[in-house]
Formats: C-alpha cells, structure tokens, sequence
C-alpha cells in the first residue's frame, strides 16, 4: 500500500509527514477500521469553501455576491469535486469493504467525492492553508482549461428559471420521464416543461443531475429561438 500512497502522492505533487493521516483519509466507513475519513471529510468541506471562495473573489473583482456564490456553489459540489478526484485517480486508492467494492464503490460520485474533502482536510490539517490552496489551484486549473463567468457557471436550473420568469412570467416544471437499472446504478430520464412545452429531456444518474443536463438543454432551445 506504501507504494500505492506514493503514486497518489506524486499526482498531489505532496508528500505526508505522517502516512496515518493520509491513510484515514482514504478509509471508507464500510472499512470497519475503526477509523474512517468523515472527520476529515467535514473539514476538508469548509477549507474547499473558502479557498475557492478567495480565488474567485480575486478572480472576479467585479462579480457581485450573488454571482459569486452561484460561481462557488457550481464548483464546490459533489460533482465537482468528483472531477477532481478523477484527475488524482483516487478511486483507486480507496480502503472500502467488499460489499462497496461489489457495488462500484471506487467509482461512487458521493464516495469519491467526499474522499477528495478528506484528502484536502488533510493536507490542510498537516501543512495548512497556504500549502492546500497550491494544490487545490493546480487541479482546478487541469480541471477547467477556461475559468470565466460562461464556462465555469453550472447551475443551468436557475439561470434557466431566471430566464423563463424574465421572459414568460413562468418558473420551469420537471418531471420524472422514466427511470432504469438497479437500485445502486439507477438512470433517471428527466423532462423540463415551460407553458406545457417540453423543451427538452436528458439521463443522469441523480434526478437532480438528470435536470441539470435538462436544463442546458432547454437553455440552448431558447436561445436558438430568438
């Protein structure tokens, strides 16, 4: 395992002082270790939080509050951070149970992302803030080629609300069009309706990331109607 912690810590460009934390840090509560990486999953979460909150705030001198925290909320999530976690290969690295291995653990959008705060939580409680923030900075510029207003703004549900409510008077509707798979690899198909139009449909693996892509989608069909 010395070994495999060495590639993950070439991929960090970091090296831990004390191989235990590290360790914790990539242990799954299904491990029953009786240790886990939770403790350092929640502090992770808020050092995340505020260094990319800084980095957007000197990014964007002249984006207001609001603008910044729909910016800091579309890359503080659990998809973001599971794009990050993919960049280090983290999944691979995981201490999980047989059973979670069984059900695709290494590849759990949830699972790896709470695994990244983890790993951030402790590079920040072994190095501190300044030594984290390097790191963070580094993947997010591998993860997001472009960081301006346009590329790094996901939330599309609500710039699609505010669009249909400026130009219709009218807040989105969406519905559940179909689910599929079992229990721990659902696919749901989700629909968004303005006025009893269905603009568009799209799958994720949550609802709520079914709607997002139905968003978008719905976004691009207004704007093609102008």
């Amino acid at each position: 395992m010395e070994n495999n912690i060495k590639i993950l810590e070439k991929s960090l460009d970091y090296q831990f002082k004390n191989q235990n934390l590290i360790i914790e840090a990539l242990t799954h509560k299904s491990y029953k270790a009786g240790y886990n990486n939770e403790r350092l999953e929640f502090l992770g979460d808020a050092v995340l939080d505020l260094v990319v909150g800084e980095f957007l705030y000197h990014k964007f001198p002249n984006v207001d509050e609001g603008e910044l925290s729909k910016m800091r909320a579309s890359l503080v999530n659990e998809r973001g951070f599971e794009k990050l976690s993919y960049l280090l290969n983290l999944g691979d690295f995981l201490f999980i149970s047989t059973a979670e291995e069984n059900n695709n653990g290494r590849t759990k959008s949830s699972l790896l992302s709470n695994s990244f705060e983890a790993v951030m939580g402790a590079i920040y409680l072994e190095s501190g803030l300044t030594t984290l923030e390097k790191i963070v900075l580094r993947l997010l510029e591998m993860a997001y080629p472009q960081i301006d207003l346009e590329s790094i703004f996901k939330d599309y549900k609500t710039t699609l609300q505010e669009l249909t409510q400026a130009k219709f008077g009218v807040t989105p509707d969406y519905k559940l069009v179909s689910s599929s798979g079992p229990d721990h690899k659902k696919e749901f198909e989700m629909g968004v309706e303005v006025m009893g139009e269905t603009l568009a449909m799209a799958n994720g693996k949550t609802k709520k990331e079914a709607q997002q892509k139905a968003a978008q989608k719905a976004l691009d069909v207004l704007k093609a109607k102008k």
